[in-house]
């Protein structure tokens, strides 16, 4: 939430974003409020099979673990890590050492705007938390003299299902989609305890895919043993099988050798499964590494790559639990000479290599452990190596946006105007969105018009955060282009793709982008949609001219739309790539030039099946201010309602009662908002305010999971609007296909000290 002022009040963030203890999670339950679901967290879309991949579902998957300073450290008043590589991940835990720790709605959403499972942790460590380990299992009881009505022989620990459901319904009230189960503490109970709470973690996923979906995930972390005690194995064995069994997934500690990944898989494969209603793959167990390197093969940080391969996920099929990967950041941050664009570097040839070749990277010196067997490894790898990348989810499921923003910024911009801009910055994960998934580490150009006997131009690209057309940041791309003593030089073309997509063949999509270029070269730059594989699919695309009288965008910028309609016999979805064709003359070839395309916004969405049904808009209906004390205006909630309209009515042309046309046809396609900025403006001393569009920006929404609301501290009001009797705020919405609508669709609220 890019916000004005700083030391904001706590009530700006999430409520109740941990529970340390299993009691504090029955009091948050006993509250009537926790019952409405956050309507301002993205609810989990997945993504969906396509054609063009080499990926035969049988690859292992990338889970992260973020773990970091404890968890909440995120401020909308300074720059924090966030995560950018969302294409490689299948799943991502938000881990800290509180007995229930709750995804940050920002978190859950910059996730599932991806296609990308979020997680919470229930972590139990240490003695103090024994009798919680014992709570879990029989539920919360009464302080009344109570027992079972007669004595038997045969009796065990009975398991409630109590917590099992109130951690659902938490799930589903704050929007996210499981639980890391962490048990780092000897149970006592022996055999008798742990066989009952494999049947808790039973409870817990059945309990879970009723509250919030079949895609609901309890993942086990490599912990206690059948007997109790707490003996990390490092690899899935007899002694720990079965507390996986009933679990989504297994999360193995990362202090393994170099021959437990392959145990694993051997040890897996010879587990008879032929009874269970619910059989384990390769897939499912996550082999824990470590990015600090704590025990971990290879030495983690620029050394992981070692750990990866043997893991192997491509080829043995073992997927990978990556644990404190904000280890960019935090082991570089506090050293001179850091900022955010060097962090973004460094964590960049991390996951995707340097963006020049032959590029050597340090890999740091590693000694393996007394007994290991010696291995060979070359030199450095990525992360993104030994994982396939996927497209977000398909924008007939879920309209593709993106600003190119990783989640922080040092200024806010609304349709290429800077309405904020501040020394600290902020970071929002909500506002998180793809950066370009085909640009990074560098982007890979090719000819248009077929191959050219010439070099292709050289490309770089990079996050600029000091111009963006919406949020805080827009993508470059620097083409730098040689000389050439070709005939045809003078005009060249080249395809510049941006981002990939999954998309179904025979239904139609409408792209934008938003865009500017500058340079000494005169630049023409086009939209258009490739396939990953030649001859896979082909594509009708057609130009949508802009509307008739409007006006040219401001700062530069200019938009273009195409729609555009897979063609091929296919039963998946095809992958495809959305991207620029840019054409550039100069007026001399035969010198190096050089120029900049600067992207400001990608959007792609389904259009209606016909072009007569009539398209929903948003709007903002009404907007009211309830202050926290009558007395003053300040601090208090700002709520608004939203809804859609027509447009004009149409002239109903029926030729009879018997005509089959109907008169209208609605699209069944809703609109939806991706935030509100939020605006105040002062009333004159006569009472009448100015134009909304000379008021004051003060913040936008997504820090609360809330969709429909800001909280108003007193740290975000601009100091010219403290001395006024009466304000006026306004709300302006910002659609799913990041279109800002115009303040006629929009709504105010004035309010005046009683």
């Amino acid at each position: 939430m890019p916000i004005r002022g700083t030391n904001h009040s706590p009530l700006v963030s999430d409520d109740a974003p941990c529970f340390t203890s299993l009691s504090d999670l029955d009091q948050w339950n006993a509250q009537p409020t926790h019952v409405r679901k956050l309507d301002g967290v993205l609810p989990y879309v997945p993504r969906r099979p396509a054609e063009g991949t080499s990926d035969a579902g049988l690859g292992g998957k990338l889970l992260v673990c973020h773990d970091y300073k404890g968890g909440y450290t995120e401020s909308p008043t300074a720059p924090a890590y966030t995560f950018n590589f969302w294409g490689l991940c299948d799943s991502f835990i938000y881990f800290a050492h509180h007995r229930i720790t709750v995804p940050p709605s920002g978190w859950t959403t910059a996730a599932h705007r991806h296609g990308v499972k979020m997680l919470g942790t229930i972590i139990f460590e240490h003695a103090e938390s024994e009798a919680d380990c014992l709570r879990l299992l029989v539920g919360p009881l009464p302080a009344s003299l109570t027992g079972p009505a007669k004595s038997g022989t045969n009796t065990t620990l009975p398991v409630s299902p109590h917590y099992a459901q109130l951690l659902a319904e938490l799930a589903r009230q704050r929007g996210f989609d499981g639980y890391l189960l962490n048990v780092e503490t000897a149970l006592r109970g022996g055999p008798e305890q742990t066989r009952a709470l494999t049947l808790w973690i039973a409870v817990l996923e059945r309990e879970l895919k009723r509250a919030v979906g079949k895609h609901a995930h309890v993942i086990w972390y490599d912990s206690v043993i059948v007997d109790g005690q707490l003996a990390w194995q490092d690899r899935l064995n007899s002694i720990n099988l079965p507390f996986f069994l009933p679990s989504t997934a297994f999360f193995s500690n990362y202090t393994w050798r170099s021959h437990y990944p392959n145990a694993t898989a051997q040890y897996l494969l010879s587990v008879d499964q032929s009874a269970s209603s619910r059989q384990k793959e390769l897939q499912d167990l996550y082999i824990g590494v470590d990015v600090w390197g704590r025990g971990s093969h290879g030495g983690g940080g620029f050394g992981l790559y070692k750990a990866l391969s043997h893991v192997d996920p491509k080829s043995l099929g073992l997927s990978v639990a990556l644990f404190g990967h904000a280890w960019t950041w935090e082991s570089e941050q506090d050293k001179p000479g850091w900022s955010w664009k060097v962090w973004w570097e460094y964590e960049r040839r991390l996951w995707l290599g340097p963006s020049k070749g032959g590029e050597l990277v340090q890999v740091p010196d590693w000694t393996p452990r007394e007994g290991e067997l010696p291995c060979e490894h070359g030199p450095f790898v990525p992360i993104s190596d030994f994982f396939l990348r996927r497209p977000p989810p398909n924008p007939a499921d879920l309209p593709f946006f993106s600003s190119f923003s990783p989640g922080v910024g040092w200024s806010w911009f609304v349709r290429g105007v800077s309405v904020l801009h501040t020394e600290h910055g902020w970071t929002d994960l909500n506002k998180t969105t793809s950066i370009g998934d085909m640009v990074f580490p560098k982007p890979v150009l090719a000819w248009e018009n077929g191959d050219r006997d010439e070099a292709l131009p050289l490309a770089t690209s990079e996050i600029s955060m000091v111009d963006a057309w919406l949020g805080g940041s827009s993508l470059t791309v620097c083409i730098s282009v040689p000389a050439s003593d070709a005939e045809d030089a003078f005009f060249r073309c080249v395809w510049l793709p941006l981002q990939s997509l999954s998309v179904t063949p025979g239904k139609s999509y409408r792209m934008s982008v938003v865009l500017k270029t500058t340079g000494s070269v005169d630049v023409d730059v086009g939209a258009s949609v490739k396939a990953f594989s030649a001859g896979l699919a082909e594509f009708d695309i057609s130009h949508v001219p802009a509307p008739s009288g409007q006006a040219p965008l401001p700062e530069g910028w200019f938009e273009v739309v195409i729609d555009f309609k897979p063609l091929a016999a296919l039963k998946r979805d095809v992958l495809s790539a959305a991207g620029l064709v840019i054409g550039f003359a100069c007026e001399d070839p035969t010198e190096a030039a050089e120029f900049s395309v600067h992207v400001g916004a990608l959007s792609v969405s389904a259009n209606p099946p016909s072009p007569d049904n009539t398209i929903p808009q948003p709007r903002i209906i009404w907007a009211d201010f309830a202050p926290d004390t009558p007395a003053h205006l300040f601090p208090g909630a700002l709520t608004w309602g939203t809804g859609m309209s027509l447009g004009p009515v149409p002239t109903i042309t029926l030729t009879s009662p018997e005509d089959p046309r109907p008169c209208w046809v609605i699209d069944d396609v809703l609109p939806g908002f991706l935030y509100f900025n939020v605006y105040v403006h002062a009333h004159t001393p006569e009472g009448v305010a100015v134009l909304p569009e000379q008021a004051i920006f003060i913040g936008t929404t997504g820090l609360d999971g809330r969709g429909n609301r800001f909280y108003l501290d007193l740290a975000c009001i601009p100091p010219q609007i403290f001395g006024a009797k009466a304000v006026r705020f306004y709300v302006q919405g910002v659609t799913d296909t990041g279109r800002v609508l115009g303040w006629e669709d929009c709504a105010f609220v004035d309010v005046r000290k009683t």
